[in-house]
């Protein structure tokens, strides 16, 4: 790759580009840049330098523009998945990622858990992650074998235009509900973004929809070749049960009638598994063989991810959105024999408005809550807390701010056949408190418990 903007990992003959970003602008570190072997600078204003300097209007759009110009036609060569929605992108492209490699495909997934190619896992800043980066991962792993990607395209990635210069050979929408309205301020808006992803089709590209949301008609009029999933989908769901470890679904497909059993659970994932498989039928594979792998697929870290405790269970999810923290509670209510226990927080510096509804959710659905820090950040966690209690009208709650403790807490208090739900954070293993970093994961927590009980 010819062009580098951090200055800290310029080689020599590197082209530097000077981005002036939100939080640090590229121009102060052109010196450095050239110290470490740039041999030119793209800026956007006029500097004293020892090699060439060229000034754009927009070193963003300049980058965008030279990225596509010179590597999208090798890229497009590869066969790229892109799925979009509010909640369930990350489950359903690992999905798909791990059906296609057990289908004998070199895929890689991209997305909020990180970059996954082979036996190399790759930590990402962004579910999709800034244009340089992405195409310098793409490129990497095509000069490696990989033929087929998989990637999660978030409304910002959209908005930022992240991915410019990728054509997908089969897009996919999950569903749409409240979050990042701090963002994009109106749920109009956010739909507008989420849209974008149709500019990315190849022309004979597949789009695949859950019809169930009703945001789905909003792709569906806008590209005409689709397949649908839901109850009255072309992957029509006919019938279900699952226990917290199993799903059995009854599916149709061109009027023929299909079983499966696999290793996730809960209603929502058979929105999840359905578009994974149906990802896979629009590359070429057929039902019975996306069928004759499907048991050994798993959920992804941090989404549903179960641990049995003490004749109980406890469940960690990335649930953060008030529809993702309704769906996960009404999912393991179905399978629920005597107490549902939720520990939840929301997260600071984000959509304020969100959290008297997850409050209010949490305590409306479950039969005790446990409300504590997620990542407060530079937000007074005090005044999270109170905004997430302003919706609660139950008093089937208490508040613990040290996650650790909240854990500890929640797993002390079970008893047979008790499901506790650890919610927000999932796969992460950091809390932000301040501009502090540091170390926490609810998996390792658990497991600490288990290992001391």
């Amino acid at each position: 790759m010819i062009y580098e903007t951090d200055s800290r990992k310029i080689t020599k003959g590197q082209i530097f580009v000077a981005i002036s970003g939100h939080t640090v602008d590229g121009h102060d570190y052109i010196n450095d840049a050239i110290k470490n072997g740039a041999s030119k600078v793209i800026a956007e204003r006029q500097v004293e330098a020892s090699v060439p300097v060229e000034v754009v209007p927009s070193t963003e759009e300049y980058l965008k523009t030279q990225l596509a110009q010179e590597y999208a036609s090798s890229l497009n060569n590869l066969k790229i998945v892109g799925v979009t929605g509010t909640n369930g992108k990350t489950t359903t492209c690992y999905l798909t990622y791990q059906m296609l490699k057990l289908l004998g495909i070199k895929v890689a997934y991209l997305g909020t858990i990180g970059f996954y190619f082979e036996d190399e896992i790759s930590i990402l800043e962004n579910t999709t992650p800034d244009i340089l980066t992405l195409y310098k991962l793409l490129l990497k792993v095509k000069e490696q074998g990989c033929t087929h990607i998989v990637m999660e395209v978030s409304s910002h990635s959209l908005y930022y235009e992240r991915i410019f210069g990728l054509k997908l050979q089969v897009g996919a929408f999950t569903n749409l509900t409240e979050d990042h309205l701090d963002f994009h301020k109106t749920m109009a808006n956010y739909l507008n973004e989420k849209l974008k992803i149709l500019n990315y089709l190849t022309p004979d590209a597949t789009f695949i929809a859950n019809t169930d949301d009703e945001a789905a008609s909003k792709f569906l009029e806008k590209w005409n070749k689709n397949i649908t999933l839901g109850y009255h989908g072309d992957f029509q769901i006919l019938n279900y049960d699952f226990n917290p470890a199993r799903t059995n679904l009854e599916f149709a497909y061109q009027n023929k009638n299909y079983q499966i059993t696999y290793n996730l659970t809960s209603k929502f994932n058979i929105y999840n598994i359905l578009t994974a498989m149906a990802i896979c039928h629009a590359l070429g594979f057929s039902i019975d063989d996306i069928i004759s792998i499907i048991s050994k697929v798993k959920a992804p870290v941090g989404r549903c991810e179960t641990y049995e405790v003490k004749d109980a269970f406890a469940i960690i999810d990335y649930a953060h959105t008030p529809d993702a923290v309704r769906k996960i509670i009404e999912a393991y209510l179905e399978l629920r024999k005597t107490r549902i226990i939720t520990i939840i927080g929301c997260g600071g510096d984000r959509d304020p408005m969100k959290r008297p509804i997850m409050g209010d959710i949490a305590t409306t659905l479950s039969d005790h809550v446990i409300f504590t820090n997620d990542n407060p950040r530079t937000e007074d966690a005090e005044k999270i807390m109170a905004d997430i209690l302003n919706g609660v009208k139950k008093d089937n709650y208490e508040v613990i701010y040290d996650r650790r403790k909240a854990i500890k807490k929640g797993l002390d208090s079970l008893k047979t056949n008790d499901i506790l739900l650890i919610l927000g954070k999932g796969h992460e293993d950091y809390q932000i408190i301040g501009h502090e970093k540091s170390h926490l994961s609810d998996k390792e927590e658990v497991l600490k418990w288990l290992k001391e009980n």
